[in-house]
């Protein structure tokens, strides 16, 4: 890591090559190192052994609900079918997220090299890079890359002259949010309509076209490769306990700095908002933090210095997700904000199941009222209990995470929320309600 990247606390894992190599050039890729990860699995490690060292290095899945990586891999091995599949999910749809597509754009070799891996670890001959179609230049670069590898010999029969031979295939998606969903993204790869299935069976066991699939995103793939070359236990050194390695952001909204970061696990909210983004522009003041996307929930200053990992986040109400990270300032209205992710998931919803299809729907209505001024404290309750039903019975993560703005918002705007209703006098009325705490949120 060079002096630059520690002063502003970044290290660079899964963004190692971007914006250093021609991704256009595999010989690029091969002087930094590229497919000598590759060499060494497929000539000295067994399966077990690739299997094992990822489980050693504590690598989740950085797709959002971060499964270990290992794991994962290790239990598609272990079914008794003999085809295999293994995908990479590169459906990327949340609002303001562009850090697969950055990856791909920027270092494609480094995600076919870990897919041909993966491949090796879980006995599977075809991969596939599910992409959807609005990425020209990601889809015009992974092209040029699986050509050029197939014709140095990394992809195709007997890689590295051993017995093993994997290759790759494109599916392309027409931009359903919900198909970042891996059992909706096997449908869709399958030519059937993008909705998710019940699990389990989970797709290691029953995946593509039923046989066992194993389903990684790119970031998490992006991973693997200096994991082989430096050993489990580096990867391991870094980040906290529970979440290990780096994480990438995309660092969007009222903030000076906007982009991609990448930080080790543990960095603070504070840390990457004011020293790496560089504060808040034009004076205003901090407000909140939107993690995880339409998936998470908004975060605010006091809880600024909690150390960004997996469960720190669920713990106040948010989510990592695929790492799209949206800043506020105090001219945001956190119920609109609420209202906004809550459209779009409930134009993303595939309607499959009755909680996400018309429950969002109902929420957004509500929602509607209140910022129209036309809501009356009854219509806050059933804001209340409509949202913890959808988030309890929605069938797939969609439906299940998609109150996660509203119930957030309530949790520490409520003063908002009271501002906007028409039957109470505010200034007495909002001491009146929060005393009585009308609809049980937390302070």
């Amino acid at each position: 890591m060079s002096e630059t990247a520690k002063n502003l606390k970044q290290y660079r894992i899964a963004l190692r090559n971007c914006g250093l190599i021609n991704p256009e050039n595999i010989l690029d890729y091969i002087a930094v190192g590229g497919y000598e990860a590759l060499g060494r699995v497929l000539t000295t490690m067994s399966q077990d052994q690739v299997i094992d060292e990822i489980k050693k290095s504590g690598l989740r899945g950085r797709g959002g609900g971060g499964f270990p990586t290992g794991l994962k891999w290790e239990i598609t091995k272990n079914q008794e079918n003999k085809d295999k599949y293994i995908i990479c999910n590169a459906d990327e749809g949340d609002p303001g997220a562009f850090m697969d597509r950055s990856i791909l754009e920027g270092d494609p070799h480094s995600v076919l090299e870990a897919m041909v891996i993966g491949g090796y670890a879980i006995g599977a001959a075809t991969g596939f890079i599910y992409i959807r179609a609005e990425y020209p230049l990601a889809i015009s670069r992974l092209q040029i890359a699986l050509r050029e590898a197939r014709e140095l010999g990394f992809l195709g029969k007997n890689i590295f002259n051993t017995s093993f031979s994997f290759d790759i295939q494109l599916k392309y998606g027409a931009g359903a949010f919900v198909c970042g969903e891996e059992t909706a993204l096997i449908n869709s790869c399958e030519g059937k309509r993008g909705e998710p299935n019940f699990k389990p069976p989970y797709p290691a066991e029953e995946g593509y076209w039923g046989c066992p699939t194993c389903v990684n995103n790119v970031e998490t793939f992006a991973n693997i490769s200096p994991i082989i070359l430096k050993g489990s236990s580096w990867f391991a050194s870094i980040g906290t306990e529970k979440s290990k390695g780096t994480k990438v952001f995309a660092l969007v909204g009222k903030v000076k700095n906007v982009g991609l970061v990448e930080v080790p696990m543990g960095t603070t909210l504070r840390e990457i908002i004011f020293q790496i983004g560089g504060g808040i522009p034009n004076g205003h003041k901090f407000k909140a933090v939107q993690t995880g996307g339409p998936s998470g929930g908004v975060i605010p200053e006091k809880h600024l210095d909690i150390p960004l990992d997996y469960d720190n986040l669920l713990s106040i109400g948010s989510m990592m997700g695929s790492g799209g990270m949206i800043i506020m300032d105090e001219t945001d209205n956190m119920v609109n904000i609420a209202k906004f992710y809550l459209e779009f998931t409930m134009d993303e919803s595939c309607g499959r199941c009755t909680p996400c299809r018309i429950g969002t729907k109902r929420l957004y209505e509500k929602l509607n009222l209140i910022t129209r001024r036309k809501g009356t404290m009854a219509d806050l309750d059933a804001i209340k209990q409509l949202a913890y039903m959808v988030k309890g019975s929605s069938l797939c993560g969609l439906g299940q995470t998609a109150p996660s703005p509203v119930i957030s918002t309530m949790k520490y705007f409520w003063d908002e929320y009271l501002a906007l209703i028409k039957d109470i006098d505010h200034p007495q009325g909002e001491g009146h309600y929060q005393a009585k705490n009308k609809i049980g949120l937390e302070s």
